[in-house]
């Protein structure tokens, strides 16, 4: 087994300031640095994701503004794959699934913003790839959301992409349930 932990959007447009700031659940971050510094001791593969609107006028996630910059804690880590996107999948428009592919990556644990969207998009496009895929319940987040659709709690739309994500695509993790799977064998240095 060859593992790679995708870190997604963790951009400061999920922040305070943001348009978009993350609430639940309320320690996701910390639970993200921490999977990647676990990741990293491990000798396990870190993919950093980013997210840009290909909007002329867009609002969220311009390229080059403030927004779309990734966490400043975020920043400061380099990763060993860096993957920009314009869609909610990771894997859609991009190389992603053949440079893991090339690395003999078989395995990928999903961390970031949020749940519902990319990290989900990414999550269930990895699986129809054939990926064996983890996905860390506490180290991805999201915020209450309302429309003309109906209105939900983050936490009950968090909750049922948990569900949904372990019905059919992702085996879900708490951080510290997944912490123990990373071993020297399972990466992919």
């Amino acid at each position: 087994m060859k593992r790679a932990l995708i870190v997604i959007d963790v951009q400061n447009e999920y922040f305070e300031g943001g348009a978009l700031p993350i609430t639940y659940p309320p320690n996701s971050f910390e639970h993200i640095k921490t999977a990647i510094a676990e990741a990293q001791k491990e000798g396990v593969m870190i993919v950093f994701v980013q997210h840009t609107s290909l909007k002329e006028d867009a609002k969220s996630f311009a390229k080059g503004s403030a927004s779309w910059e990734f966490h400043d804690e975020i920043k400061a880590i380099n990763p060993d794959l860096y993957i920009e996107k314009n869609h909610a999948s990771s894997f859609v428009g991009t190389d992603l699934n053949y440079r893991l592919r090339n690395l003999g990556v078989d395995t990928v644990a999903i961390i970031g913003y949020m749940t519902q969207n990319c990290s989900d998009a990414t999550a269930r496009d990895a699986s129809q790839l054939g990926y064996n895929v983890e996905f860390l319940s506490d180290a991805n987040g999201t915020l209450a959301f309302k429309n003309e659709a109906g209105e939900v709690s983050a936490k009950e739309l968090h909750r049922a992409f948990l569900v949904a994500q372990a019905f059919g695509f992702s085996r879900v993790l708490t951080l510290n349930e997944w912490i123990p799977l990373l071993s020297k064998e399972n990466s992919c240095h």
